[in-house]
């Protein structure tokens, strides 16, 4: 999933949307804190459980 955003040169995603499919917040070394993004996320209704991670099947559309 990162190497495919990492490639779209076009497309302007929400980058503190992404999340990897364990529902974790997945960024490269050095990149900005996954704090930030969780921070960001839960300010917008997203819950992370203890481990660190959301329950996907929560928040995607039509996966359910």
């Amino acid at each position: 999933m990162g190497y495919a955003l990492h490639a779209l040169t076009q497309i302007d995603i929400p980058w503190q949307r992404v999340v990897n499919s364990r529902g974790e917040i997945s960024l490269q070394k050095g990149k900005i804190e996954k704090s930030l993004q969780q921070i960001i996320l839960e300010a917008k209704g997203i819950e992370f459980l203890e481990l660190g991670r959301s329950d996907l099947s929560k928040y995607l559309l039509g996966m359910q």
